[in-house]
């Protein structure tokens, strides 16, 4: 994968961000670096199932990530933080690179959310990702909301399950016990709860008012 800066400036420049926002117990290179090496292979893993037409993940004939797109490096601030939670570094560093990501691009996916390991964020401010069961070519834009629905008192809630291929258009929501199979898709503005969608369903409106058709389609922006 080629980066826009070198890989040892991307190191420092993500430490020095947490650094200068968080600067109590500030953070070394190499207390993150282990993790640092492995959240970028995911990072290029995941690039590289995005479809070349997207000129913004490709720069001759390579996956690139270009550390000042918002889009992509939201991403690697996720898989960084998840990866060092995975291998059990200090809960205040996943902390910081949450607190950062939020703060910096608007994303809000608490280090823990087990996001799939192919999934593309498209100007995603606003969204929040919450814990579901999420698969491989998940596409979400601004404003989306994955979360749980259910009796907090008696402690049933329920989480969503998300199948391949699905996309999260602008503003939708998708919460409680929902089961969504592959290739489907939300549509801008549109609440799901606790429902159940087939595979290639495009769904539309809210559960008061809801209607749906078939989607014949995956999403471009994959291979």
């Amino acid at each position: 994968m080629k980066i826009s800066i070198k890989k040892n400036e991307l190191l420092s420049y993500t430490v020095n961000q947490l650094n200068n926002i968080f600067p109590i117990n500030k953070i070394k290179n190499k207390d993150i670096l282990h993790s640092f090496n492995i959240a970028l292979e995911r990072t290029e893993k995941c690039f590289d199932s995005i479809d070349l037409k997207l000129k913004y993940y490709i720069k001759k004939d390579k996956v690139f990530f270009n550390h000042l797109n918002s889009d992509q490096y939201c991403t690697y601030l996720y898989f960084l933080s998840n990866t060092l939670y995975n291998n059990g570094a200090k809960k205040n560093i996943c902390e910081k690179i949450y607190y950062l990501n939020k703060m910096l691009n608007g994303l809000d996916v608490l280090y823990d959310v087990k996001m799939p390991d192919i999934f593309l964020a498209v100007h995603p401010v606003g969204t929040v990702l919450g814990k579901g069961k999420y698969a491989d070519y998940f596409t979400f834009y601004q404003g989306c909301t994955v979360g749980s629905h259910g009796d907090w008192v008696n402690k049933k809630i329920f989480y969503p399950t998300l199948g391949k291929f699905l996309t999260m258009r602008p503003g939708s929501s998708i919460l409680g016990k929902s089961v969504l199979r592959d290739f489907c898709q939300i549509s801008i503005n549109s609440t799901l709860i606790d429902k159940n969608l087939p595979k290639n369903t495009n769904y539309f409106g809210n559960p008061k008012r809801f209607w749906t058709n078939k989607n014949s389609n995956k999403n471009y922006y994959w291979c």
